[in-house]
């Protein structure tokens, strides 16, 4: 290949800034090399260096708890779940592949993020994902929608981990721009775990996994840029995975690991041979020699440059102990998987790549890494003038439309409210038995064999909620992923968050995420769960819209007694319903005012963090001393979808109820308000006395709306509906979509 000369028009062509190509050139006291041009470009963009992110995300809380290493330290977050074990979890998004080439976009986010967890040398048990696309109304909508979910459940069935949570969200601003955010979760006993940093004068630098191609190539700065009709051209950015090799990948991964032959590890994810070599460099305080003629390559005629920044996945770089190659080489052989000693550490602070001869690369690593000399920005902030007209709208001025049976039949069946099974029936959430609760209730909860004990997980945010008010939205993100876990029987231990957001260079959109990072912080100090670490995804844009600000929250949480674990729905007749908290009747950015008259107007719903905690008490309290038969948060739709939930989410044994809701000024107001704190429990009526005397000395609200019972969900004596009628409803709005139906 003749490699370009390297110019400033060419460096803009790789996303660099003109400020920013001259920094470069004043590092290196030179022009660079089109290879390290390449390598600047990437490890450079937003995807890699959180340039525009960084400062503000350094602010949240980072360490407490029961966290064993601070956030963005190694590949994921690590906490003490106890009894010498701890919990590695991560989340991070794949939008912009995910929106040209759904299918290997969203297989390759799920491939990507369950190698963060094990090259921490813990066993992945579990995925989760956050998914938000346009209205299914539309027919490309349908189309990403389809392929992502097809996406991610054959990458984790065929990887064989259960995928087990996640929530799902339809919105005409996701339309350009779809929301792929993948979780996943593992565990490993504490002291076993690998670190992401190369140190040790002569040991060897290692490629393992899979042969180099060149997909992928530039991945990390199509991510860092917004969408566009261009886009489409951007295909060979996007990976293509292979979760039979990662399989493969991982038991070899974690043996080499358990040998004691390993210094450090790091999977290539964005910017791939860039990234790793760099990051681990810099964070061995160390540096490499590299020679790219060892890189086990599938396309012939590969530049140093294509194969620097090529992100073929299923790949790892390892640093071994000198003396130990051999010995790991036997380990990657009987796994069928590639294993090439490719280079070797040394004490200097620089990383030189070789290639055919030649000398294509000669950089101090610090200058590429997350957290050394990377740019760091402080944008220019604005608060949106849509803020002024949303935060004034009158909602007095509604008036009366649908009668109620017809509105609770719109909003129940509404794909954001509806049953998301059609989505996580094509995931395998029951693979190695470990599941106690699956997709479909608050949260989900996975059993640990060797503890006794088990996980809760849930994502959640509402985007609507982030737009009207970014930093109460995000406060409620928080809160309400806490009182799924809660609701579920956990103690919430910490968080990781995928930020997704527009463009930063632009002041109203920079405002608001400033905002977000503070009510995230807020939140998280009050709850006492720190940030694990997480991703950032800015240019969720089209021409035609941003994205809602859609900071996703991953909250994991701790069920000490297998016997706490509780779930959402009612199990018995004539058991009493009480409803805990306390409605304001807030409709702001709710789901029906979306539905009924299409509007995203209002403020979000208020959040008293010190009210929400004091919940979370309440409701552990009740678990623990086996007062509540089930417990369900209330949230998009209000306290009647949240009860006709409570109904039919059983499928296999479908419980009506009479309720009476009370009245504040107006019914559909009091019925499908989004008020926080709030959560439905049934107590069986032996232990109404216990019940209500746990909650009068908690000295929180509580009320009396019913009882369980009979075919029908009847309320306030006026309405009435077939449970086969909500069953219909909710279990077959998505589908209907999906078939053409509707």
């Amino acid at each position: 290949m003749i490699e370009p000369e390297v110019t400033l028009k060419l460096a803009l062509e790789h996303g660099l800034t003109e400020e920013e190509f001259s920094w470069i050139c004043d590092k290196l006291g030179r022009i660079p090399s089109f290879t390290e041009l390449g390598i600047y470009s990437v490890m450079w963009s937003e995807h890699c260096s959180y340039k525009n992110s960084i400062a503000l995300l350094k602010t949240l809380p980072r360490s407490g708890g029961r966290l064993l290493v601070g956030a963005g330290e190694e590949n994921a977050g690590l906490v003490d779940i106890g009894n010498g074990y701890a919990v590695a979890f991560k989340v991070e998004s794949h939008n912009h592949p995910s929106a040209v080439e759904p299918y290997q976009g969203a297989a390759t986010g799920v491939g990507g993020i369950l190698r963060d967890i094990f090259t921490m040398g813990a066993r992945p048990i579990a995925a989760l994902n956050s998914l938000r696309f346009g209205e299914l109304s539309k027919p490309r909508n349908k189309f990403l929608f389809e392929w992502v979910v097809k996406g991610i459940a054959d990458y984790g069935n065929c990887f064989g981990v259960p995928t087990v949570a996640g929530d799902v969200y339809f919105d005409d601003s996701y339309t350009d721009n779809p929301l792929v955010n993948a979780m996943a979760i593992g565990i490993v006993k504490v002291g076993r775990t690998a670190s992401a940093a190369a140190h040790g004068k002569g040991n060897s630098v290692m490629i393992v996994g899979s042969s180099t191609g060149r997909d992928g190539i530039h991945g990390a700065t199509f991510a860092s840029e917004e969408i566009s009709e261009k886009s489409e051209s951007k295909r060979p950015s996007v990976q293509v995975g292979d979760p039979f090799t990662e399989k493969l990948l991982l038991e070899a991964t974690l043996e080499i690991i358990r040998s004691g032959y390993v210094v450090g590890i790091q999977d290539m994810g964005a910017a791939g041979i860039s990234c790793s070599t760099s990051e681990m460099s810099h964070k061995g305080n160390s540096g490499m020699k590299i020679n790219l003629d060892k890189v086990p390559l599938r396309e012939k005629g590969m530049s140093a440059y294509e194969i620097m920044l090529s992100e073929s996945q299923e790949r790892m770089l390892v640093v071994v102990k000198k003396g130990c190659e051999e010995k790991v080489k036997e380990i990657f052989d009987k796994w069928d998987l590639n294993c090439e000693i490719i280079g070797e550490v040394i004490d200097e602070q620089n990383l030189s790549v070789n290639y055919q001869g030649e000398c294509k690369v000669n950089i101090n690593p610090y200058d590429l890494a997350l957290g050394g000399g990377t740019p760091v920005y402080h944008r220019e902030i604005k608060e949106p003038e849509y803020l002024i007209k949303t935060r004034n709208f009158d909602f007095n001025s509604l008036k009366v439309g649908t009668k109620i049976p017809e509105l609770f039949k719109k909003i129940f069946s509404s794909p954001n409210i509806a049953s998301k099974k059609w989505v996580y029936e094509q995931y395998d959430s029951m693979v190695r038995t470990n599941t106690i609760v699956g997709p479909g209730c608050d949260a989900s909860v996975i059993y640990i064999k060797d503890l006794n004990t088990a996980i809760a997980a849930k994502t959640d945010c509402n985007g609507r909620y982030v737009y009207l008010n970014p930093k109460e939205g995000t406060k409620i993100a928080v809160a309400e992923s806490a009182r799924n876990v809660v609701c579920s029987g956990g103690v919430p231990l910490a968080i990781t968050n995928c930020l997704n957001f527009g463009n930063p260079y632009k002041p109203e959109m920079y405002w608001i995420f400033k905002q977000a990072i503070e009510g995230m912080g807020e939140a998280c100090r009050f709850f006492d769960t720190p940030v694990t670490g997480g991703n950032v995804s800015f240019y969720n844009e089209s021409p035609d819209r941003a994205v809602y600000p859609t900071p996703l929250i991953g909250m994991v949480g701790l069920i000490e007694n297998l016997k706490n674990v509780t779930t959402s729905y009612f199990k018995n007749e004539d058991y009493l319903i009480y409803i805990l908290g306390e409605d304001f009747e807030e409709m702001g950015g709710s789901e029906y005012l979306k539905i009924e008259y299409d509007l995203v107007v209002g403020d979000c719903p208020k959040i008293d963090l010190a009210k929400e905690k004091k919940l979370h008490q309440l409701i552990l309290d009740l678990i623990d001393k086996s007062l509540i038969n089930s417990a369900h948060d209330i949230s998009e739709g209000g306290v009647i979808c949240a009860l006709a939930e409570c109904c039919i989410i059983n499928e296999e044994k479908t419980i009506g109820a009479g309720v009476d809701i009370p009245i504040k000024s107006r019914e559909d107001f009091s019925f499908f308000s989004e008020s926080q704190s709030r959560v439905i429990v049934s107590v069986s009526p032996e232990k109404k006395e216990g019940f209500e005397k746990v909650c009068s000395e908690a000295n929180y609200k509580y009320e009396l709306l019913g009882k369980t019972g009979g075919d029908l969900f009847e309320v306030n004596k006026k309405y009435q509906f077939k449970l086969t009628d909500l069953t219909e409803m909710y279990y077959g709005s998505i589908p209907n979509y999906m078939n053409g139906k509707i």
